[in-house]
């Protein structure tokens, strides 16, 4: 999701061992969730609008390698270099962004639920043991210790506002009660997705801009409502009024950043903290999608396509931009 300052997160490496991937940020796991969540889109779109279903399969495909990959190359930092995956996780920004790790084992059940029914419930399950002690944890930090304003960025977000992706895959899993784990989950999330968004907005309006690298995190700031529609529909098999609203409301939060991100591949150098912007934009198609299908009218479908066309050309030229560093031994600048 985010790149933070490696100087802020580096430590000593055990010594006698040479370090494996501790340039690596945990927030890299955010392009696992981009890419689940747009295979789930073009799997709605394949299903209303007679799309190849063959996308969504490669695309769901390519977020499995992508989280075995990181899974192993973050592994080696953990054995190699565990001073700076500890000094990570305590920064008071970069901690919160293990979250996305605990997200992507939540949302990979859609691209397995096909390969392995059981693989796809392990992985949920693994996520929600995660994903709620993870949230209790940094709730806890935050109360526990005075906490700076600036520090208040959209990977704030994270920790608590991920629990809305516990629902998402619930149904699809085969488990028996978890109905009641959805609906704590969906309360958690939406109930401190209003104080943090206030908190990030505030500290957006009075204090200094984002840097550059954390810029793209501004579109994190979508997904607590976009995804909250997703997961209120989810959760209780219906949309009402207010989930309506919550789909209402990240479209106007999603303009508004992307007019403000607009400029940033000329203002910016590419680096992997850029995948923030995949996984909220993934999301906006897939509510749009099911927005779309609830309300059966040409211009909900004309935003849906526009939408997944414009999440698929975003997250398509992030991979190709991410492949292309690796390719040329980049990733360590990329990280940066």
């Amino acid at each position: 999701m985010t790149t933070i300052a490696t100087a802020e997160a580096a430590a000593p490496v055990r010594a006698g061992r040479a370090p494996l991937f501790d340039y690596l940020p945990v927030s890299l796991f955010g392009a696992v969730m981009g890419l689940a969540g747009l295979s789930v889109a073009w799997r709605l779109a394949s299903a209303r609008y007679g799309l190849p279903a063959l996308v969504s399969d490669l695309i769901g495909w390519g977020a499995l390698a992508t989280f075995v990959g990181l899974a192993l190359a973050y592994g080696a930092k953990a054995v190699t270099a565990w001073p700076a995956v500890l000094a990570e996780f305590r920064h008071p920004i970069a901690g919160n962004l293990f979250g996305t790790v605990l997200i992507s084992l939540l949302l990979l059940p859609f691209v397995l639920r096909g390969l392995s029914p059981t693989l796809a419930a392990a992985a949920w399950i693994l996520g929600v043991v995660g994903m709620v002690p993870f949230a209790v944890l940094i709730v806890n930090r935050w109360m526990g210790s005075r906490q700076r304003l600036a520090h208040a960025t959209p990977a704030w977000m994270v920790p608590v506002v991920g629990l809305l992706d516990v629902p998402l895959a619930a149904a699809s899993v085969g488990l028996p009660h978890t109905q009641t784990l959805s609906l704590f989950s969906l309360s958690v999330g939406l109930f401190f997705a209003l104080p943090l968004f206030t908190l990030v907005f505030a500290r957006l309006v009075f204090e200094e801009p984002l840097p550059a690298a954390q810029q793209p995190t501004l579109m994190i700031l979508v997904a607590p409502f976009a995804v909250g529609f997703s997961s209120y529909a989810a959760t209780l098999g219906r949309i009402d009024a207010f989930a309506e609203a919550l789909f209402l409301i990240a479209l106007f939060v999603f303009v508004v950043l992307v007019g403000r991100l607009r400029d940033l591949p000329r203002c910016c150098p590419f680096r992997v903290s850029w995948w923030a912007v995949s996984f909220p934009a993934a999301a906006m198609a897939v509510a749009a999608l099911r927005y779309a299908e609830h309300v059966g009218d040409v211009a909900a479908d004309g935003l849906a396509l526009l939408l997944l066309a414009l999440a698929t050309i975003l997250i398509a030229g992030l991979a190709l931009r991410t492949l292309l560093g690796i390719a040329r031994n980049e990733l360590r600048q990329l990280a940066g």
